[in-house]
């Protein structure tokens, strides 16, 4: 060949050269991208694997967050119920001690006996000044025994009188009278001063309606011992009447407009009097009446009688003794 053709020769052989290299070097590119594709790919299931991983962690977080409030939604619930119930303890006990607690009542009963002696002569004299209200003794000692006092007086006078007693006493009938008078008759008179708006309260009206029993005691106890019906009425004139004038004395002065007073005085006025005329006619007769109703008519006692012994012949008893002497 000529040198033209070398030439074309080394020219092809160049081009041919190149492009081997140009295939070496795609073939280079080629396994580069595929190792790219493959770490990009396990990079992704890397990513993907790790976004799983924190979402199972966010899951349990969660899981474990909602645990944790259902744990402490149920420690509260709880503790709510042991504070409940330890409320509803105190207030029960609270509640308990209440009666049994004697400080609750010592006030009303921390009295000395000299004060009691002149709160019950004071009882027996009306007040004169009625333009600003009386004094009331906010104590229950004395009261409660006169209350027990009349019930004593009441059972004295049953024993003096011609009531027939059957089958056991009557304290529990001058118990129910006496007690159901003076927490009665107080609070009805105290439900009208609250009406008629006066400045009492119930353990004032207690105190005041209990000493004005002393009245009833003294006449009480003076007439079922002397029976004389006008000796009777002297001592409800005097001593009961002095006794109910200082309580509506005492209730004129803390009642205010004229209506007010003559309901209310008049009220507590006919009641006090009325009751010891009932306590000294009428009381044994109801007693009588109701021992009546309730086991029947007085009865006879039973009374031994001598029984007649039939008359034996003399013949009879004679052979009797022989046979009897026989055997023996």
């Amino acid at each position: 060949g000529t040198a033209a053709d070398w030439g074309g020769f080394e020219d092809n052989v160049q081009v041919r050269g190149s492009a081997v290299i140009d295939m070496e070097n795609m073939d280079d590119t080629s396994g580069s991208s595929f190792e790219d594709m493959g770490e990009m790919h396990q990079r992704m299931k890397e990513e993907e694997e790790e976004e799983e991983g924190e979402a199972g962690a966010a899951d349990e977080e969660e899981d474990g967050e909602f645990l944790g409030m259902k744990g402490l939604r149920g420690q509260l619930g709880r503790q709510v119920a042991d504070q409940m119930w330890q409320v509803g303890k105190r207030q029960a006990s609270r509640a308990f001690s209440l009666y049994a607690n004697i400080d609750i009542l010592r006030p009303y009963f921390d009295v000395e006996p000299v004060q009691v002696r002149a709160r019950l002569l004071e009882s027996m004299i009306p007040v004169k000044m009625i333009n600003f209200p009386q004094k009331i003794a906010g104590e229950l000692y004395g009261p409660l025994m006169l209350v027990f006092t009349l019930v004593a007086i009441l059972l004295h006078g049953m024993k003096t009188s011609d009531t027939i007693i059957r089958e056991g006493t009557l304290m529990g009938t001058a118990i129910g009278t006496c007690f159901g008078y003076w927490l009665g008759v107080s609070s009805f008179i105290y439900f009208l001063a609250y009406l008629c708006n006066a400045q009492i309260t119930m353990v004032q009206m207690l105190s005041l309606l209990g000493y004005g029993l002393f009245g009833h005691c003294i006449t009480l106890f003076v007439t079922y011992n002397i029976h004389f019906h006008s000796l009777f009425y002297i001592f409800w004139l005097a001593v009961g009447g002095l006794s109910t004038l200082r309580m509506v004395a005492v209730l004129v002065s803390r009642t205010v407009g004229h209506t007010q007073r003559l309901i209310l005085c008049g009220t507590l006025a006919v009641l006090h009097m009325l009751f010891l005329l009932y306590l000294h006619f009428a009381y044994h007769k109801v007693v009588e009446g109701i021992l009546d109703t309730l086991e029947g008519p007085n009865m006879s006692p039973f009374q031994r009688v001598a029984r007649d012994i039939p008359v034996v012949p003399n013949a009879v008893l004679n052979t009797t003794v022989k046979a009897v002497a026989l055997t023996l």
